[in-house]
């Protein structure tokens, strides 16, 4: 594992932080089009979500996580 090599499982988590990301974005730019300017059960669901992926995924990819 070198400094820039990603094992599978990085690249898997990195690929479920996008799509969480992704999820999330999507969900709000349909809550904000609807008029809706507060968390909805929906928009906490998929946080969630992505900060849970983000925690797999080190700062170097995006995530959360201290390596």
């Amino acid at each position: 594992m070198g400094l820039f090599r990603k094992t599978v499982e990085e690249k898997a988590a990195i690929a479920e932080l996008r799509a969480a990301d992704a999820a999330l974005h999507q969900n709000q730019q349909r809550e904000e089009a609807a008029g809706i300017d507060h968390e909805t059960p929906q928009y906490q669901r998929l946080n969630t979500a992505a900060n849970k992926a983000a925690s797999k995924v080190s700062r170097w990819h995006g995530g959360t996580k201290r390596t």
